[in-house]
């Protein structure tokens, strides 16, 4: 290919506006950025894609959904001449690549994680390294050829919301590199094999709860991978909901030593502590009680008297 480039392109989230401004400063004309109406509970944290498009006089549209026949219009009447999806929250249907070659931007490194959360899924599951992916966009999820990834470290004590910001900088990074190929029509391709990697769906705030029965190990996997900003994982008591914000794995001290103490939650030489199936202990830094933080004092009062809880 040769002269500018069009593209059309869907982004949401943080990961959305870093790969659309690497976009622009690859020289593409982005001539419609497709996203969703920005959401109250969650632009604490993600930067906006539609402020973005305002600052750059992009045209922006936010559709219901990606099977709106109005959309395919749309996006046909740009004719583009290739299409990304960076974290854009809705599967596009055929009728849509059929319009141009489309790329995708996924959150881990490929074919491992496929699907949705894939952050929070190498977390939870104690992955040791995860990264960004750029692949061809197929009717399938994640299943198309590779175009290019970029890798970061999970560390022991990493929560998804921190190997999130790795993940942000890894699709900047990967996006960066390939660009130019990309745009020349000779960007590498490999093999996506699906048989090397699982497919993982969406998460809830349910999928939060605490099996203290579990040991410490996954149990802190678990806090790491939905920790806040994320719902939190948590236990409920005598009808409250406890939702650890911070914590760590016990790893000196008393706290160290296995526990005779039964499962669950507990207060250890006026430490607050979850203890685990295998006797180790979560040191708990930070605990809320129905969304109001709780002191060791208290929660010793309350798991004393369980009318207090």
């Amino acid at each position: 290919m040769t002269g500018v480039q069009r593209a059309v392109v869907f982004a949401y989230h943080n990961v959305g506006v870093r790969c659309l401004k690497v976009l622009l400063a690859g020289g593409v004309d982005v001539a419609l950025v497709v996203t969703h109406e920005d959401s109250a509970g969650e632009n604490i944290w993600f930067e906006s894609v539609i402020a973005l498009c305002r600052d750059e006089g992009i045209a922006c549209v936010t559709p219901a959904s990606a099977t709106d026949p109005a959309l395919l219009a749309q996006v046909a009447a740009a004719r583009p001449d290739l299409m990304f999806s960076f974290y854009y929250r809705n599967m596009l249907p055929a009728a849509l690549l059929a319009l141009a070659p489309a790329y995708n931007m996924h959150g881990s490194l490929l074919p491992q994680f496929r699907g949705r959360a894939p952050v929070n899924w190498a977390v939870l599951h104690g992955a040791t390294q995860t990264g960004a992916t750029l692949h061809e966009m197929t009717v399938k999820p994640d299943a198309g050829a590779i175009v290019a990834h970029s890798a970061v470290p999970i560390l022991p004590d990493d929560t998804a919301y921190e190997v999130f910001g790795k993940v942000t900088v890894a699709a900047e990074q990967a996006l960066w590199q390939v660009l130019p190929a990309l745009l020349a029509g000779s960007a590498p391709r490999s093999v996506n094999d699906l048989t090397a990697g699982g497919y993982f769906g969406g998460r809830r705030p349910e999928d939060g709860r605490i099996d203290w029965s579990q040991p410490a190990q996954q149990v802190y996997n678990l806090h790491r991978a939905v920790a806040p900003p994320y719902p939190g994982a948590f236990t409920d008591v005598a009808g409250r909901r406890y939702v650890i914000e911070r914590a760590r794995l016990a790893a000196h001290g008393r706290l160290a030593e296995t526990s005779k103490l039964p499962p669950g939650l507990a207060v250890v030489d006026n430490c607050m502590v979850g203890v685990c199936g295998d006797g180790r202990m979560l040191a708990i830094s930070s605990l809320l009680a129905d969304g109001d933080p709780v002191t060791p004092a208290q929660l010793q009062e309350r798991l004393a008297d369980p009318a207090q809880a």
